[in-house]
């Protein structure tokens, strides 16, 4: 069968994935109208779906958000607009007329649908565009928007798509919420009637929530039932809107920007939302997350089959009291333990002794580098590991070479308070000059110090977000934004093909499909305290793979929480993602280094587990028993178990975890005890894995198939 097919006397299209599929058609009055998504379908049973829609009980209720392809805001509808136009004569309605439609299959394993209009009478193009993979289930839709008139016409509102699921009894939806250092907490509620908007505006994708939904039909379950899935590729403010109707039905629509914001298309300009891409599956919340796990390496990430290097960042360590001899010292216990990227963080530029001076002023300080950085890099390099570097690109401190030289560089409106936060101000990346000055010192740095990786950061929300130098400004700000710092990376990984950058911003402020394009891994959260980060953690994989996920070792008491956790235990829980470590080193005592530097050598072992693997989840975080994360290659010739306990509780009952995709008909041995299990035994049964006596256990099951 066609990735797309299309059935001209009725109209419809279907969109075919692996496993499900996607029916559309454009109705007789020129609107494109969705007809089903979820199982697989014949071109001849997606047209089954193409019954009329029944006129409304009403002259009240209009026209059902349910089942428009991009609701818009014109006629008798009511429901929440995926497009808002305002044209230059104040009408702000939209009127679809079907202008063509085209079918690229040019990209090899994959094909992309374009459905195109216009208005009726005014001069605004729309796109719909569909693409589809063969090895995957998740289909990326994103609108494209063309001002074909010789008259202004304002976006009041843009989304990428909108996304209808099937009448079900009930429905529940699943998301993240937060904070600074909590980010990431999985929520699941059912759907409230009415509108329920997850949003962002903070000019960040945001620690408080993050652009994905998953809704089921309120019986899914990690193992078994149908779960509809969106996520947004985009690093800026942001908006998913989950709308369920007076009869129950559920439709939800989502995009870049903000209530209160109007992007201006100018006579001839083009505007293209980022991607929203969806998922359908039927094997519950743990298919659905593999799926995209599965897509993003396939699709999203710059260098897939990479491993991620075990990492070292110098911030706990010193802080800003940064200086080569230091550097020095840490770098080569570092090296002892199997470090292989050595990252030193803040204080190392200008005049940067504490948070409130020195950003923006991007050139080692003399004083505590007086030969510059090299000597620093060579002997990184020496000891046989890689050498990052942190930076913060986008801020400046008005304490600074840069704000005094530039103070109109910076987000702000003409008479109004300039907000700082942590002494900072945001620079304005939407401004070329500013992009320019950026990309510049970026690029010079790397090559110049030969520096192999960046920890990006990004420290504060905006705040006074203008741009007086143009008078639609405001308004332009949000996406023109993400788009200059967009463009920035892709340029800094054309100049430096070996750099790799983490997304980092104050934590998990930045984690998305489309940052998630331009860089290797996130910083999920500032907070390192072992037993916090299992819940994080939990949140983040239910989208984002392990191989994203920078995760540390760092010390006890936790800076954040006071709790102390034996070392092994947060080992065990950073290596369920692209292991760090973050402690100071020259406080651990020797037997403290020896077990670590062993422990660092068994995550590389098992390390393409983790980051490649298909990842199963037994059991998610809880306060009374085991919880665990099982990891298993392709092939299915090894599998890694990861589990914590908090701590016993005397009488609760043991109950096995139970693996999965395991080979049925193998045999595994527990590479540390030899003790060799069969398959069927492990899925069907469940194996109670040896945690040691007391509080804070944990294991890792490394099994690896023998027949």
């Amino acid at each position: 069968m066609p990735v797309i097919s299309f059935a001209p006397h009725t109209g419809v299209w279907l969109l075919s994935t692996p496993r499900t599929s996607y029916a559309l058609r454009i109705d007789e009055t020129g609107a494109p109208c969705h007809l089903g998504w979820g199982p697989r379908l014949t071109l001849e049973e997606a047209q089954e779906l193409a019954a009329p829609p029944a006129p409304p009980a009403s002259s009240f209720e209009g026209r059902s958000p349910v089942g428009e392809e991009l609701p818009v805001d014109g006629g008798a509808r009511y429901g929440a607009p995926s497009l808002q136009v305002r044209f230059a004569d104040g009408t702000r309605a939209f009127e679809w007329r079907p202008t063509g439609h085209r079918v690229d299959e040019s990209a090899p394993g994959s094909a992309e649908l374009v459905l195109e209009f216009g208005d009726t009478h005014y001069g605004l193009d729309v796109g719909l565009h569909y693409r589809v993979h063969d090895d995957s289930d998740v289909i990326e839709r994103w609108t494209v928007l063309r001002n074909t008139g010789d008259t202004p016409v304002t976006l009041l509102r843009a989304d990428s798509a909108a996304w209808t699921l099937p009448a079900r009894e009930d429905h529940r939806f699943s998301h993240v919420t937060g904070e600074w250092s909590a980010e990431s907490r999985l929520r699941r509620e059912p759907v409230p009637y009415g509108e329920t908007t997850l949003t962002s505006r903070r000019g960040i994708t945001s620690h408080h929530a993050n652009p994905w939904v998953m809704l089921d039909d309120g019986h899914a379950t990690e193992d078994r039932g149908e779960v509809w899935s969106a996520a947004l590729a985009w690093s800026g403010s942001w908006r998913l809107t989950v709308q369920r109707t007076p009869d129950g039905r559920v439709c939800f629509t989502g995009g870049a920007g903000l209530d209160g914001t109007a992007l201006p298309l100018g006579p001839g300009e083009e505007f293209t939302t980022p991607r929203l891409a969806g998922l359908y599956s039927d094997g519950g919340f743990g298919a659905a997350s593999r799926a995209w796990h599965a897509y993003t390496l396939a699709h999203v990430l710059p260098h897939p089959r990479e491993v991620r290097p075990v990492l070292y960042n110098s911030w706990e360590a010193t802080g800003f009291d940064v200086d080569e001899a230091g550097q020095k010292a840490l770098a080569a216990r570092a090296a002892a333990l199997g470090v292989e990227l050595y990252v030193m963080d803040d204080g190392w530029f200008g005049a940067r002794r504490n948070a409130e001076a020195g950003l923006g002023d991007w050139t080692p300080s003399p004083d505590r580098f007086p030969g510059g950085l090299s000597p620093l890099v060579e002997e990184v390099h020496r000891l046989g590991m890689r050498f990052g570097l942190w930076v913060e690109p986008e801020m400046v401190n008005p304490d600074s070479d840069l704000y005094r030289r530039h103070p109109d560089w910076v987000l702000h409106f003409p008479h109004r308070t300039r907000t700082e936060l942590r002494g900072q101000l945001v620079l304005n990346l939407a401004r070329r000059d500013v992009a320019d000055w950026a990309y510049g010192w970026l690029t010079r740095l790397v090559g110049e110090h030969s520096v192999d990786f960046l920890k990006w950061d990004m420290n504060r929300a905006f705040s006074e977000a203008g741009w007086p130098d143009r008078a639609d400004g405001a308004d332009r700000l949000g996406t023109a934004y993400v788009q200059n710092l967009y463009a920035l990376l892709d340029r800094l990984r054309a100049d430096h093909p070996g750099l790799r950058i983490e997304s980092c911003s104050g934590g998990g402020g930045r984690v998305d499909l489309g940052i998630l394009s331009r860089t290797d891994q996130a910083w999920a959260s500032d907070n390192t305290d072992a037993w916090d980060r299992l819940s994080i953690q939990h949140g983040y994989g239910q989208i984002y793979p392990a191989r994203t996920m920078a995760a540390w070792v760092t010390d006890v008491p936790n800076q954040l929480t006071a709790r102390s956790v034996p070392l092994r235990f947060r080992f065990h829980v950073a290596m369920a993602g692209a292991l760090g470590i973050g402690g100071d080193l020259t406080r651990w005592s020797e037997e403290e280094l020896a077990e670590a530097a062993e422990l660092v050598a068994t995550y590389k072992r098992v390390r393409p587990l983790v980051q490649h693997g298909v990842v199963h989840r037994p059991r998610g975080p809880v306060d009374d028993g085991p919880s665990a994360v099982q990891y298993t290659s392709a092939d299915r010739s090894e599998a890694l178990l990861l589990v914590w306990q908090r701590g016993p509780r005397h009488g609760s009952p043991r109950t096995p975890l139970r693996l999965a995709g395991l080979d049925p008909d193998a045999r595994y041995r527990d590479a540390r005890t030899g003790t060799v299990h069969s398959a069927r035994v492990l899925t069907g049964y469940g194996i109670l894995p040896e945690l040691p006596a007391g509080d804070w256990a944990s294991t890792a099951v490394h099994l690896v198939r023998v027949s």
